[in-house]
């Protein structure tokens, strides 16, 4: 089994007496994809400031690998349009003067061609993009997404989770990415964390995709929007997300 790079065990938080997460648990190891979803609200992005120590869990704990390295990509970043920055600059503000890593970073996200151009005037994917370069450039063994694709239109998401994926493969990181429907990651993902304060249901996102808590959370529409993931492969999955030799599927085991 992969190396365990985070365990979050029965994380409970709670504002002034309204329940943001209600034992919640979830485990990430290197190489694998783990896709938090769920609608507005459902406490997607307190779990992540759990995660990354910026917010104190009333019950619970999280455990991570001794010197686990963490590269963030929040869900906003707000950029001044007065300010002049260029697309370079603004990665050597994360603390890494290095022109070298700079340039592979963007290079690595494929925005190399903008380092000189304003913030400003980048699109809503381009913008992404060099703001998950700014993630990757603490080499991280862990990466945590909130809503990469904000922002950018389908096309342009599909593109940047096909990226996701591609970075992951290359490096051999974990990611921990925040979304709010599995029909749009489910074929960039390796295991679903269906989220409402508390975990609704887990595993393959395939199997996921039919088990009744995901579809009373999302409605009856939410089947028919998996529809648009396709493949063709020689086997499918059981109700636990297990792989059966026959005709399609994808395979990977959820943990936990």
């Amino acid at each position: 089994m992969a190396e365990l790079l985070l365990a979050a065990d029965g994380v409970s938080v709670d504002f002034d007496g309204r329940v943001a997460l209600s034992n919640v648990s979830l485990t990430v190891h290197r190489g694998e994809i783990v896709s938090l979803i769920g609608p507005n609200g459902a406490g997607k992005t307190t779990l992540v400031r759990v995660v990354l120590g910026l917010l104190q869990p009333s019950t619970g704990r999280v455990a991570t690998l001794p010197g686990l390295r963490i590269g963030y990509m929040p869900q906003f970043m707000p950029i001044d349009e007065i300010l002049p920055m260029t697309a370079a600059r603004f990665l050597a503000l994360s603390g890494v003067s290095d022109e070298v890593r700079i340039a592979k970073a963007l290079a690595d996200v494929g925005t190399d061609h903008l380092a000189g151009a304003q913030l400003r005037d980048l699109s809503g994917g381009e913008l992404r993009r060099v703001i998950l370069a700014r993630a990757l450039l603490r080499e991280p063994d862990l990466l945590v997404l909130d809503e990469p694709v904000q922002g950018v239109d389908v096309g342009g998401q599909a593109e940047l989770y096909g990226l996701i994926t591609r970075l992951r493969d290359q490096t051999g990181c974990g990611v921990l990415m925040v979304s709010h429907d599995l029909h749009i990651v489910m074929a960039e993902t390796d295991k679903v964390v269906c989220m409402n304060h508390h975990v609704c249901c887990t595993g393959h996102p395939e199997a996921v995709s039919r088990m009744p808590e995901y579809l009373a959370l999302f409605g009856p529409a939410a089947a028919q929007h998996l529809a648009l993931y396709a493949h063709g492969h020689d086997h499918r999955h059981d109700q636990h997300g297990d792989v059966v030799p026959l005709k399609s599927g994808r395979p990977m085991d959820g943990h936990g």
